[in-house]
C-alpha cells in the first residue's frame, strides 16, 4: 500500500502517540498487591512531584509495543513480559493541534529492583495507598480498568472552555 493512501492529509485529526505501563508485583513481606508508578523528579516538564505510570512517546520506526518496552527499560531499568495493551485513550487539544492518542499496557513481575532515573523515581506501592498521594487526576481511572476484569478500554479526553479534560470512559453509561 503507497503511503499516499493512507488518507492522512491536513484536513484530518493528528495524534502523537504515546504509551503508559502499569507493571503490577506481589510485595513478598507483605504478600499484598503493589503497582509500579513514577514519582516525577522536580524538574520534570510535566507532572512533576506527581505519581504516573511509566511510559511516553512512541518513537519514529518504532510499534507501540516495542515503545512501551523501551520506556520501561529507560524509566525503571526493567524488562517485562508479557506487556498487554489494555486501553487506548484519545486525547483531544485545542482546535487544529494535534492531540495524543495513549496506549496503556499492564504487566506482571516478580524482579522488583528497579533504577530512579532523570524522569523520577519508580516506586512499588500498595494499591489501597494511592489515596493519600499526589497522582495525576486520571490515573485512578486508567488504573482501575488497566488492572480490572475487563478484555480492554477505551476513552475519549476532550477540552473543556476552563481548560480541564472532560473523560469519558467506553464502559460509562453516557448522559
Amino acid at each position: 500500500m503507497n503511503v499516499a493512501d493512507q488518507g492522512a492529509g491536513r484536513d484530518r485529526h493528528h495524534v502523537v502517540p504515546r504509551t503508559l505501563i502499569f507493571l503490577t508485583s506481589m510485595n513478598p513481606a507483605t504478600g499484598a498487591r503493589e503497582v509500579l508508578l513514577l514519582e516525577g523528579a522536580p524538574t520534570k516538564r510535566l507532572w512533576a512531584g506527581r505519581y504516573n505510570g511509566l511510559g511516553g512517546h512512541v518513537e519514529a520506526g518504532e510499534d507501540v509495543l516495542a515503545a512501551a518496552r523501551r520506556e520501561l527499560f529507560e524509566e525503571a531499568g526493567l524488562q517485562v513480559e508479557p506487556l498487554l495493551l489494555r486501553g487506548v485513550v484519545h486525547v483531544e487539544t485545542s482546535p487544529g493541534a494535534p492531540g495524543v492518542m495513549i496506549f496503556i499496557f499492564h504487566g506482571a513481575t516478580q524482579n522488583r529492583a528497579v533504577t530512579p532515573t532523570a524522569e523520577g523515581t519508580p516506586r512499588w506501592l500498595p494499591l489501597d495507598a494511592l489515596d493519600a498521594l499526589p497522582v495525576v487526576d486520571d490515573l485512578p481511572a486508567l488504573l482501575t480498568r488497566a488492572l480490572g476484569a475487563a478484555p480492554l478500554f477505551f476513552a475519549h479526553y476532550q477540552p473543556q472552555p476552563d481548560g480541564s479534560l472532560r473523560y469519558t470512559f467506553s464502559d460509562e453509561k453516557l448522559p
